[in-house]
């Protein structure tokens, strides 16, 4: 039997020397467990993305010496598979990437072997392209249990172990019906023989991913005949979320084992050199979430728990509507970095509902964060004063609603910069693709925590919340979010007797054709066919036009979804494409969409 210890790491970017005693922890810990060969994430010295500090030599000298050392600091029993990035030698030659996305094999106090991702991608958030050259060859390597360590050559009862790096798995034609790329490495290898293969990955979360990523490596296992050693990144790095969920299949196809999600985790796992096979483990299975609710409440939680933390805030400030969106940000913080921690301004104005106030002070009293209010209405009408010899002879509208949440979002920023607080904008993805948010008001923050999440699922995921307080063993719980919230209509409530539907369609109809447009990236005409007004789909393509301005100043966001507005999502503000004529066309002014209409 041969162990291999599956070490599930949550590297900060750029940290080489914490993510080095990461990597040495989870050594010390595998050995003792009788593991022989250690398997780390991709770029697991570094941390996953590391974009363009990649661009720096000492940032990739200083992982060099990190690797060198950890070589020397490793149990002398054990093998390990480090991810870190290599200096490419004929980049000026032949004109190349000057880099290389390797993994080290590092044994006996020195590094063995370097291995190469082949596919590098471009699309989404990736950009590996940008920075890396393509390995050229499969890449291969026999492991033999001591006395002889490695060989390069054929021994006694050895393990001939093939290597991928992430994206390598993802490139089955038959699984997706195409190739992206030319080149198969999970075929390569079954080509050349090997015993088992392992994918080495920082692979970000989506909803429902875990399960595509399950199905795929149970089509390559039965495929090629393979057992697989999937491992994975956990943890927050800036907006994207990687939620570990490490697995392994047997040459059937059936799961052997599943670490932890959001987790740090390290599972062994055994292969059987006569059965040529993973041995089933099946105390080393975790369940998964049952449903995506949960599923996207678990990552959004390490999303801002990872990003306060590696970002150095450990207290949280939000502004307390009293609305849904505000209700489910301050769970979240309350959940990840505790409520003690977390602090809601309410800030009533004159059209503040006495229900939206004591709606906000129940949700805090449920969660047990902290209050403090601020009433704005003297500071509204020093604004109307200031801005009345301007103003004079115009209508009150959209520039004296956008004032109230303008000085919601100072007097905000001013909390967070006098204590030192990280400031959680609340908008959610819905109110973002439309332009229904305030620049400068409630926009304002240092991170977008639902901006990925539509409306219609705030709405679930809240109820699921409430489910769950309700059904733990013994509890007497209330509501974690007041029923009062769930059932009122949304509004801003910049205006008298304001809602979002004042404005909007109904958040279901909104939803479903924000999904098709943004996510399927459906025509007009298949959104119409699909029983939608084409007066509506036509008037929501041009909001998400106009409201692209916003979007590239808004926060980072937190992505749950396969197109986020994010560094994945990139498009132009001086844009005049409208995908419901395929025409150019003159654009109404983009002040037009600068608040909750």
């Amino acid at each position: 039997m041969i162990k291999i210890a599956i070490a599930q790491l949550n590297p900060t970017i750029g940290d080489i020397a914490g993510n080095a005693q990461q990597i040495l922890a989870a050594a010390l810990q595998a050995s003792e467990q009788g593991a022989q060969l250690l398997l780390t994430p991709e770029l697991s010295l570094c941390g996953y993305p590391p974009r363009d500090l990649l661009m720096h030599p000492d940032f990739i000298e200083s992982m060099a010496i990190a690797l060198n050392q950890l070589a020397t600091d490793l149990p002398p029993q054990l093998t390990a598979l480090i991810g870190i990035v290599t200096v490419n030698p004929q980049a000026r030659q032949d004109g190349g990437k000057p880099l290389f996305n390797s993994m080290a094999l590092v044994a006996n106090g020195c590094i063995q072997q370097v291995f190469h991702k082949r596919l590098l991608p471009t699309y989404d958030v990736f950009d590996d392209d940008r920075y890396f050259e393509s390995g050229q060859e499969a890449s291969h390597f026999w492991f033999t249990p001591s006395p002889v360590r490695l060989t390069t050559e054929q021994t006694t009862s050895p393990l001939h172990v093939g290597v991928t790096i992430c994206e390598d798995l993802w490139n089955d034609e038959e699984f997706w019906g195409k190739r992206n790329y030319q080149v198969n490495p999970i075929a390569d290898l079954a080509d050349l023989g090997v015993d088992l293969i392992i994918n080495l990955s920082a692979s970000p979360f989506t909803a429902g991913k875990q399960q595509l990523r399950e199905a795929m490596l149970k089509h390559a296992a039965t495929r090629f005949n393979q057992p697989f050693v999937y491992v994975n990144q956990v943890g927050g790095n800036d907006d994207l979320i990687f939620d570990g969920n490490s697995v392994a299949f047997n040459r059937q196809g059936e799961l052997i084992c599943r670490a932890y999600a959001y987790a740090t985790d390290l599972v062994v796992v055994e292969y059987d050199l006569e059965a040529k096979d993973l041995v089933a483990m099946p105390e080393e299975i975790a369940l998964p979430p049952e449903d995506e609710d949960p599923e996207i409440w678990g990552a959004l939680v390490l999303g801002v728990r990872d990003y306060a933390r590696k970002c150095g805030f450990s207290k949280a400030v939000i502004g307390l509507s009293g609305g849904i969106d505000s209700a489910l940000v301050a769970a979240i913080a309350a959940e990840a970095l505790g409520a003690e921690q977390v602090l809601g301004v309410l800030m009533p104005s004159p059209y503040s509902s006495d229900h939206s106030v004591n709606d906000a002070l129940k949700l805090a009293e449920n969660l047990g964060i902290h209050t403090h209010t601020l009433a704005i209405g003297e500071l509204m009408t020093g604004y109307d004063h200031t801005l009345d010899s301007m103003f004079t002879g115009t209508e009150f509208g959209i520039a004296e609603e956008n004032i109230q949440s303008r000085i919601r979002g100072n007097l905000l920023m001013a909390i967070a910069n006098k204590f030192g607080q990280l400031l959680l904008s609340t908008g959610n993805k819905s109110e973002m693709a439309v332009g229904y948010c305030t620049l400068y008001g409630d926009m304002n923050g240092g991170l977008a925590v639902i901006a990925d999440v539509p409306k219609t699922r705030v709405y679930s995921i809240c109820e699921w919340l409430n489910r769950r307080a309700n059904n733990q063993t013994f509890s007497s719980l209330p509501a974690v979010i007041p029923t009062h919230i769930l059932t009122k209509p949304p509004s801003a409530e910049l205006k008298p007797g304001q809602v979002d539907q004042d404005s909007l369609p109904a958040y279901e109809v909104l939803d479903d054709i924000l999904a098709r447009l943004i996510q399927n990236q459906q025509t007009p005409d298949q959104i119409v066919a699909a029983g939608h007004d084409p007066a509506i789909v036509n008037k929501i393509i041009r909001l998400v036009s106009r409201a692209e301005f916003k979007r590239r100043q808004a926060p980072p966001v937190l992505k749950i979804t396969d197109r986020a507005f994010g560094v994945g999502w990139r498009m132009p503000i001086a844009n005049r494409w409208l995908p419901a004529t395929g025409q150019t066309s003159a654009i109404a002014p983009l002040e037009s969409s600068q608040s909750k209409q």
